[in-house]
């Protein structure tokens, strides 16, 4: 009876050593961990970008790339034609192929959870890139821009504009401005740290009444643009004329990126803005993108907010590789982007304002040059 008992608990022990092993094997077939133990150069990078028709998407998939190519991995680039069903389609296929770490700027900030649970499973860490993933703790990393500073910067550039200095219930009538204030899509979670940081400088005076929005469409619900697109903003802006602007002049525009500026400047310009006798008002803009630049030197839209996407590249590369090579990436800001599961450690770079006294700056800084500007 002893005798067998021994030979059960001998067996017992074999199986479960056994076990271990064979876990372990698998785990390092896997990685292991979260973050590789098989750290070093090497494997597949997939870049999961919204869509290619913003050229901003197009120049940081492609920066991206070259720059983890020159790091010493390759890279799977991939674009969603603004499509969720697509982009995780594409993260599912890099997961598949072994991918060692997916770097991903959401279409759907929260439509991600569920694949970045396979992630996860299979042991990729993930970088979110300047849109902020939400409802999963399987991110790891986020590089951005300090989005709501680029509200701030719309929002002050308006105030400027209109030469409003302070808040005063008592202002003159010539110090009192309409105004119209359009937000990004609703299923980006920068658009509210953009509406959030431009309403913090523009609120005291819609208080006063120095600004006024005709519309009354004061919430950022009521002024967001589904997937950014141009067309929905101009559809939007002429409606707003029509229905506001009889025979009253709009002084300025709240837009948080350059293609939504000009699809308000085309709705503007249809209504008969953009004349010596009646001039476009002021519109901001986001993104420093090339026809919107080139309407600013023109005269049309008033100014944009240049984030300088290579260096935002080269900061999501820098983090990959630290991660892929038993590194601890540098971050800067650890306490403000809750994606909702958990608080993710951000790296964050300083947006520009730029109108058309200082485009040189795109040119020194060698965005652009200066025929593309002509």
């Amino acid at each position: 009876m002893r005798t067998r008992r021994r030979r059960v608990a001998a067996c017992a022990v074999l199986a479960a050593a056994l076990a271990a092993g064979l876990t372990s094997c698998g785990q390092e077939a896997r990685g292991g961990s979260r973050y590789q133990p098989d750290a070093g150069k090497g494997g597949t990078v997939g870049i999961a970008m919204p869509t290619k028709s913003s050229e901003r998407w197009i120049a940081d998939g492609k920066n991206m790339a070259e720059q983890f190519r020159k790091a010493g991995y390759k890279a799977d680039l991939q674009y969603g034609d603004d499509k969720v069903e697509n982009q995780v389609a594409q993260i599912e296929n890099m997961i598949t192929k072994g991918h060692r770490l997916l770097v991903v700027a959401a279409i759907d900030g929260s439509a991600l959870t569920h694949v970045l649970t396979r992630a996860a499973e299979a042991h990729i860490p993930v970088i979110s890139y300047d849109r902020l993933i939400l409802g999963t703790e399987n991110v790891d990393y986020y590089a951005s821009f300090d989005n709501e500073r680029v509200g701030e910067l719309q929002g002050q550039y308006i105030l400027d504009r209109l030469g409003l200095k302070k808040p005063d219930a008592d202002a003159a009538d010539d110090e009192r401005h309409t105004i119209e204030l359009f937000a990004g899509s609703p299923d980006d979670n920068n658009t509210k740290y953009f509406w959030n940081g431009a309403m913090k400088t523009l609120r005291p005076y819609l208080r006063t009444g120095q600004l006024v929005v005709r519309s009354k469409q004061t919430k950022m619900n009521q002024a967001t643009t589904l997937r950014w697109d141009g067309g929905t903003a101009q559809k939007r802006m002429d409606d707003l004329l029509s229905k506001n602007y009889g025979s009253a002049d709009v002084d300025a525009v709240l837009s948080p990126y350059d293609g939504i500026s000009i699809g308000i400047i085309s709705a503007l310009k249809s209504a008969g803005y953009g004349t010596k006798r009646h001039p476009l008002p002021v519109v901001t803009g986001q993104d420093a993108e090339l026809a919107s630049v080139k309407s600013i030197v023109a005269g049309e839209q008033t100014q944009t907010v240049f984030k300088d996407t290579r260096k935002l590249a080269k900061q999501a590369v820098q983090m990959g590789d630290a991660v892929l090579t038993g590194k601890k990436p540098e971050v800067n800001n650890t306490t403000d982007y809750d994606n909702g599961k958990k608080v993710v450690p951000a790296y964050l770079l300083k947006p520009v304002s730029v109108d058309k006294k200082n485009t040189q700056l795109l040119i020194d800084e060698g965005y652009f040059t200066k025929e593309q500007l002509r």
